[in-house]
Parts: structure tokens; C-alpha cells; sequence
């Protein structure tokens, strides 16, 4: 578990600007669960995530991404995904997959699944709000996209979404 992942925060962010995919990152300190960063967070425009790391009972990995404020039911959600049963992905196997450890958790890990382990499902407020924050691969900050720069994002690592409505 200790070699590097082919992309850190710098890293990643360089291949934002080499793409230009636009993007604003603010450091702040380490930020572990969605609550302690809500007081941050009212400063940045945008809808702020919560990303959720599963496994399911067949081994396939699945990274939800969704709306701070959105409520993922982990019994529900297999049948809104086409997923077996979810549970927690271990850190190791973050860490693996997309070079993050825990509270670190973010979207543009997918940029480190070179292999395409992971599977992207997104909330469907996340993917229809005009700017999305995630952490750079760090808890010590959080990067601010556009809806069209994170989607060139995902174009430029050749991913797709599932998109899900988890509020319905």
C-alpha cells in the first residue's frame, strides 16, 4: 500500500489545465466527514458531495457520488444501481483503485481506475447542478468545476455515469 498512485493532487490538476477543464481549488484543513465541513463549504458556490466507496457481494466497485445533503439508502440502492448487496470498499482497495484514502473520497479518483474497476454512479442533483466540488484527491481541499468542465473531466478519462435519482 505504499507506492504512489499515477496521480496526486498536482498531478491531477495539470491534467486539468493540459485539458482545459477549468477549475478553482481551495485548500482548507482536513476535512473527514460531511459535517465538518459545512461551515467551509457555505463560502463555496456550488453543490458540495458526499462519495460513497462500495463493494458488492459479486466484487464489482462502485463509487456514488451525490449531493451533500442526499440520503443513500445502501439496502435501496443496489436495485437503483443493477448492483448485488453494497457494502464499504476497504482502504486498501481505495487506495488501489483510486490512489485516495479515507475522507478523501472523490469523483476525480476515477482518474487513477486506470483499469476501469470502478464503477461512477451519480446523483442526479449532482449531475444537473451548475458547479460541483470535489476534493483533488486530498481532504485538504476542495476543487470547484463547472456541470461542463466536469463533464469534459469524465470525457478526457473516457467514463460515463449512471445517473440516478436517489431522491425519488
Amino acid at each position: 500500500m505504499t507506492a504512489q498512485p499515477p496521480h496526486d493532487r498536482e498531478s491531477l490538476l495539470v491534467f486539468l489545465a493540459d485539458r482545459g477543464v477549468a477549475q478553482t481549488t481551495h485548500d482548507h484543513p482536513a476535512v473527514f466527514r460531511v459535517e465538518e465541513g459545512l461551515e467551509l463549504k457555505a463560502a463555496m458556490p456550488g453543490a458540495h458531495t458526499k462519495n460513497l466507496f462500495l463493494k458488492d457481494k459479486k466484487g464489482r466497485l462502485w463509487l456514488i457520488s451525490a449531493r451533500q445533503d442526499t440520503i443513500i439508502d445502501l439496502k435501496a440502492a443496489p436495485k437503483r444501481i443493477g448492483s448485488d448487496r453494497l457494502s464499504f470498499g476497504n482502504e486498501a482497495l481505495m487506495w488501489e483503485t483510486l490512489g485516495v484514502r479515507p475522507g478523501s473520497v472523490t469523483a476525480l479518483g476515477l482518474i487513477n481506475d486506470v483499469d476501469r474497476r470502478v464503477t461512477l454512479v451519480l446523483d442526479r442533483r449532482l449531475w444537473e447542478a451548475d458547479i460541483v466540488n470535489f476534493h483533488p484527491l486530498t481532504n485538504t481541499a476542495t476543487t470547484a468545476l463547472t456541470q461542463g468542465a466536469f463533464r469534459r473531466f469524465l470525457d478526457a478519462i473516457g467514463r460515463e455515469a449512471i445517473v440516478v435519482d436517489f431522491a425519488a
